[in-house]
């Protein structure tokens, strides 16, 4: 009974709300397409500002992995990190991973396929990529969208953010898989 409500109001919820904003606005009076019209220009601008940030964020993770910098600073830390529970396959996604998800889920599939998917490092690797976030990625695209330059405490804490994540992570790993 309370899954077939469930799998009712999630099917209808959508229709509901692209029919009801607009019938919601025209009770008001609002015209309704002038207002969508600006808030696609809004939208648009906003597009056009954030580019910019975007574009360099994404080449620079080009760059260093082109280069072969995220495999040379894997190999140096390998060592280190592997006693913390972080194997070498696994650490290129600790520096990818604040800069961009696209490249953080090729580092995952990079993973997975040399290191299986049932591994610790495959199994490592998805929960790190699913819980952590893209930290200058959205301080690039967010922030820039709303105009802000300095990001003062939100740079730390979101990093330091990230590395509760990336701890956590091996604690959970190891827990429930070890």
């Amino acid at each position: 009974m309370l899954r077939h409500a469930l799998e009712l109001a999630s099917a209808w919820a959508v229709p509901l709300l692209v029919a009801g904003i607009p019938l919601f606005a025209l009770a008001r009076k609002v015209k309704v397409y002038p207002a969508f019209v600006e808030g696609a220009k809004q939208g648009f601008e906003t597009a056009v500002r954030i580019m910019p940030p975007l574009v360099a964020v994404l080449v620079a993770l080009g760059m260093l992995r082109a280069s072969g910098a995220l495999d040379l600073a894997a190999r140096a830390l390998g060592p280190l990190t592997g006693r913390l529970g972080i194997p070498a396959p696994v650490l290129p996604l600790l520096l990818v991973r604040p800069l961009s998800g696209g490249g953080a889920l090729g580092v995952v599939g990079d993973v997975l396929r040399s290191e299986g998917p049932d591994s610790y490092a495959g199994r490592l690797a998805s929960v790190m990529a699913g819980s952590t976030e893209t930290t200058f990625y959205v301080l690039a695209v967010y922030m820039g969208a709303v105009g802000i330059t300095r990001y003062r405490q939100a740079l730390p804490a979101a990093l330091l953010a990230d590395l509760a994540g990336f701890a956590a992570s091996v604690l959970v790993v190891r827990a429930l898989f070890s």
